[in-house]
C-alpha cells in the first residue's frame, strides 16, 4: 500500500532561439509524428521558455532540456547539456 509513484521526467532536444535574459533562453522543439489516416510523417514545433545558468549557449546550439517544478509562470523547463555547438 505504501508504493511510491515515480513520476516520469519529460526530456526534449531542441535549438536555442534566443537569449532573453541571464537565465532564460527559448528553446524550440520539433516533434515528428505519423497522420492516423494517411501515414505521413507529420512535423510540430513548440517553443519553451528554459532556465540555463550557463553563460556559454548561444542562438543555434542543440540543447538537452527536462521539466523541472515551475520556476516563474512560462519556465518549467531546465538546461540539461549542449549537445552540440
Amino acid at each position: 500500500m505504501n508504493e511510491k509513484h515515480e513520476k516520469t521526467i519529460k526530456q526534449h532536444k531542441g535549438i536555442v532561439v534566443k537569449i532573453v535574459n541571464d537565465n532564460t533562453v527559448k528553446v524550440e522543439v520539433e516533434t515528428k509524428a505519423p497522420h492516423p489516416l494517411y501515414t505521413k510523417i507529420t512535423k510540430s514545433h513548440k517553443r519553451y521558455l528554459v532556465h540555463s545558468t550557463s553563460k556559454d549557449v548561444k542562438v543555434g546550439d542543440k540543447v538537452a532540456i527536462e521539466e523541472c517544478r515551475p520556476i516563474s509562470k512560462k519556465k518549467y523547463f531546465k538546461l540539461v547539456k549542449e549537445i552540440v555547438k
